[in-house]
Formats: structure tokens, C-alpha cells, sequence
């Protein structure tokens, strides 16, 4: 294929990508106090996850946050679900996959996504703090990515809680005992991190943080 013909290929696929970008500062820069929920799309409505997410998500609504998902089913379903019960704002972004993503029909505000990395910028930038709850790859992913732009300072810290302390625990277990312990983290790391099964403590630890960040050098300063 000549030349010419690809740069103009990828020149399109940029303007894309800024599109994506564009179109979510604009809808998200409006939103208010909001908090992220991520977890599985594979999780089943009627299971203890699904149920969780739902009460979590309306316990956020009640304290005045908006709630954003990644817009499918599962606990993402839940959560929206939950923030729409609650008469609250319910944000589903959503990204093209060849399986598994299909839009709820819980989101009064929905945007489509075809690049992951733009899609991971909005829930960093708008969110005051994240909820995973059980997952795969993806809420893995979510997680390790958030606490890497944290640790790294590419982002101010913010709260990032666990809920689910059987699913989890496993997990936190091995950060210790093999990633603290042969150095590859700090053991200020390890407080990155909250692990709880209560909506009520979840909110209260974002809702304390809203508005502010907690800097390297733990000083509290206002978000502009």
C-alpha cells in the first residue's frame, strides 16, 4: 500500500481519537462529585456481587455523587442500575468490543467509546474516587492502573477501594507477602488501598476525600 495512502489512514484515526476525547470533556466537565465503579460484565443479576453493587451505587446517589460505569452488564449493570433507583445521575461508558459489551439501559448519560485509553481517561479524570468490585482482566487492569498513576504522581492520590474481602483477599495477600516483601513496592503502597464488604464505609471514605487531594507529602489541598 503506498505511503501516502497510510499516513492519511492515521491521520483519520487521530482525529478520531480527539474527537473521543473531546466529546467526553464536554459531557463529563459538567457532572459534578462522582465516583467510578468498576467490576465484571459477566456477573449475574440475583448474585451477592450483582446485589452489592446496586446498594453501593444508590448509597452514592444519596450522598449527592453521581455514579459512572463502564456502561455494560454485570456489575457495571448493577451499579447503574442502583444510581438509577436512586433517582441519580447514572454514566455508562461504553467501548465497541467484537463480544461481551452491550450497553444497560440503566444510564441517563451514555457515551460510546472505540479506544480504551480515552475511555480510561474519563473515569481517572472525573471521578473523586474508585469502587472495584469482583472482576477480570479488565477491573485488574482498572485497579493496577490507578494505583500505578497514583505511586507514580502522574495523578494526584485519590481513594481507591476493594469491596468484596473474598475475592480480593487472595490477591492483597500476595501484594504483601511476595510484591512488599521482595521490594518491588513501599509499604506506604500498601495504604493505596481500601478493602471493605460495607457501601456505607465506601462512601464515607470517598465522600471525606470529595473536592480534595491528597498530595505525595499528605498535605489535604482543594481541587481547582
Amino acid at each position: 500500500m503506498p505511503i501516502k495512502e497510510d499516513f492519511t489512514q492515521e491521520t483519520w484515526r487521530v482525529f478520531r481519537i480527539m474527537a473521543e476525547f473531546v466529546e467526553g470533556f464536554d459531557e463529563l466537565s459538567k457532572l459534578g462529585p462522582a465516583v467510578t465503579i468498576f467490576g465484571s460484565a459477566r456477573t449475574q443479576p440475583g448474585t451477592p456481587y450483582y446485589d452489592l453493587a446496586v446498594e453501593t451505587a444508590a448509597a452514592f446517589v444519596k450522598a449527592d455523587m453521581s455514579v459512572i460505569t463502564g456502561g455494560g452488564g454485570g456489575i457495571m449493570e448493577a451499579a447503574n442500575k442502583g444510581a438509577i433507583e436512586a433517582g441519580g445521575t447514572s454514566v455508562g461508558l461504553n467501548i465497541e468490543l467484537p463480544h461481551e459489551q452491550k450497553p444497560n439501559e440503566y444510564q441517563n448519560l451514555s457515551l460510546s467509546f472505540r479506544y480504551f485509553f480515552a475511555r480510561k481517561t474519563m473515569f481517572t479524570k472525573y471521578a473523586d474516587g474508585f469502587v472495584c468490585l469482583p472482576g477480570g482482566f479488565g477491573t485488574l487492569d482498572e485497579f493496577f492502573e490507578s494505583l500505578t498513576l497514583i505511586q507514580t504522581l502522574k495523578m494526584h492520590r485519590f481513594p481507591v477501594v476493594l469491596m468484596g474481602t473474598d475475592y480480593w483477599k487472595g490477591l492483597l495477600e500476595w501484594i504483601e507477602k511476595v510484591m512488599l516483601a521482595g521490594g518491588n513496592i513501599s509499604p506506604e503502597d500498601i495504604d493505596l488501598y481500601t478493602l471493605t464488604d460495607d457501601p456505607g464505609v465506601a462512601v464515607d471514605i470517598i465522600t471525606k476525600s470529595q473536592k480534595k487531594w491528597i498530595e505525595p507529602n499528605g498535605v489535604v489541598k482543594r481541587k481547582k
